[in-house]
Formats: C-alpha cells, structure tokens, sequence
C-alpha cells in the first residue's frame, strides 16, 4: 500500500468497492443470526405474500429469520415477484 494511501482506496474494502458482491448475497442457512426470531418487518411481508399465494400456512409468526428469508423468497417467485 502506497504512503498515505488506503485498503480501501486499493479495492481491498468490500464495504467500499461497488464491484465487490461477494458480501451481498448470502445464504440464509449461512447466516450468524439466522436462528433469531424474524424482525417484524419480515414477519409482515410473509403475511401479505401468504395472503396473496392463498397459502396462510406459510405464515408462521415462530419462524427464524432464514427460514422466514426463504419461504419469502419462494412465495415471491411464485407470485413473479422476483
């Protein structure tokens, strides 16, 4: 690294450099708090998309959040909203 210069002006900080996704997309079962409660923001989401599917046994308000994350994911696929 150059004398004042910085990682993130190198490109070594994937918080900083727009091209670097490799910290976006992560796989719920990957994640550290998965297994925490979802937030209510989810929780309210799945609601309507389980609404919308006609699929109320999607919702389930003890779900984690990755298990939450998923069955968002698949209700929004099957709603083509993905």
């Amino acid at each position: 690294m150059a004398k004042g210069g910085t990682a993130a002006s190198e490109g070594g900080n994937p918080k900083t450099d727009p091209k670097d996704v490799s910290n976006q997309i992560k796989d719920p079962d990957e994640w550290t708090t998965g297994g925490e409660p979802m937030t209510g923001a989810q929780a309210s989401y799945l609601k309507t998309l389980s609404e919308e599917a006609k699929e109320p046994e999607a919702f389930d308000e003890s779900l984690g959040k990755a298990e939450a994350s998923k069955r968002i994911d698949d209700l929004r696929h099957k709603a083509g909203k993905a």
